[in-house]
């Protein structure tokens, strides 16, 4: 599978940087239609969740929400793909920053600073924007089963420096700890479905999901800042990084900092989705531990 993976990505590739602005956006929109037309699964589970946050929304109202999105993921593709041919400066130049005050205000305490995100938006293309902006940035990611396509990404998220943390590598927890003590700028998606030994219950959307309490762990045991930080479109071209106020562990009860430390990055997260629903990557089972059913009806 490792070949034809790596064939469809050089033949997306080729056309990402050979295409007019218009053709490619028409061509990426084309294989996000077919996703939606044909992954039956995916699709499902997106009707699912976002009934289930938005339970005011009729079926037509939804469907047009899933439509979107995969539109939306389509053109973050095509930007992925065009991303790895720009420097600095250029990325720069697409990039958007609004309330970047909270986050120079974190950096000027002179304590670590986290970045919760998740994904939301163009997420790949958040982790350039920070470090073309911001300097030394390191990322937690997950490995993809394919050995070569990981390996493609990671040189693509490693652009200008950017350390990439495996998130099941046995050394993660000493590297995460590096970066943070080392005044890296250390960004974490947050969003997905936790195990229980791995997360505590939060709300979001009225509902319980498990969310990680990773980035609480590390905030308290490094004193750092949390600063949730989401990439969102802007125009037909742009991205716009939306800072919100920071999540400060000293300012919380010792007995429940991890806690409320964890609701607060879960209510950041549910804050930018009511922006715009259509930029959430809806595709995975957010409710999975705690509302199982709702993947089964």
């Amino acid at each position: 599978m490792d070949k034809v993976y790596l064939s469809l990505y050089h033949f997306a590739r080729f056309c990402a940087l050979s295409l007019p602005t218009r053709g490619l956006r028409g061509f990426f929109g084309f294989v996000a239609w077919c996703f939606f037309k044909f992954d039956s699964k995916h699709t499902r589970i997106m009707r699912q969740n976002i009934a289930f946050c938005f339970p005011n929304l009729n079926a037509a109202q939804v469907e047009q929400i899933v439509r979107e999105t995969y539109r939306n993921f389509g053109f973050y593709a095509s930007e992925f793909l065009r991303n790895t041919k720009l420097d600095k400066a250029q990325i720069l130049e697409k990039a958007e920053f609004e309330n970047e005050q909270i986050l120079l205000s974190a950096l000027a305490t002179g304590r670590p600073v986290i970045v919760q995100t998740a994904h939301y938006g163009n997420w790949e293309f958040f982790s350039l924007a920070m470090a073309a902006k911001f300097g030394e940035v390191s990322i937690i990611g997950r490995n993809l089963d394919s050995a070569v396509m990981d390996e493609i990404l990671t040189q693509k998220r490693e652009m200008f420096g950017i350390e990439l943390i495996p998130k099941n590598s046995p050394d993660s927890a000493r590297r995460v700890l590096a970066a943070i003590k080392s005044h890296r700028l250390l960004g974490v998606l947050v969003d997905q479905d936790a195990r229980k030994e791995e997360g505590v219950v939060c709300k979001f959307f009225g509902h319980e999901i498990s969310h990680t309490h990773a980035v609480s762990v590390f905030a308290r045991k490094t004193d750092a800042l949390i600063v949730p930080a989401f990439a969102t479109r802007s125009g037909e071209n742009n991205t716009k990084i939306v800072f919100m106020p920071a999540i400060d562990v000293r300012e919380l009860p010792k007995e429940r900092v991890i806690e409320l430390a964890t609701q607060a990055q879960s209510d950041a997260t549910q804050r930018i989705i009511e922006r715009n629903p259509s930029e959430y990557f809806w595709m995975h089972r957010k409710f999975a531990t705690y509302h199982p059913e709702i993947y089964h009806k």
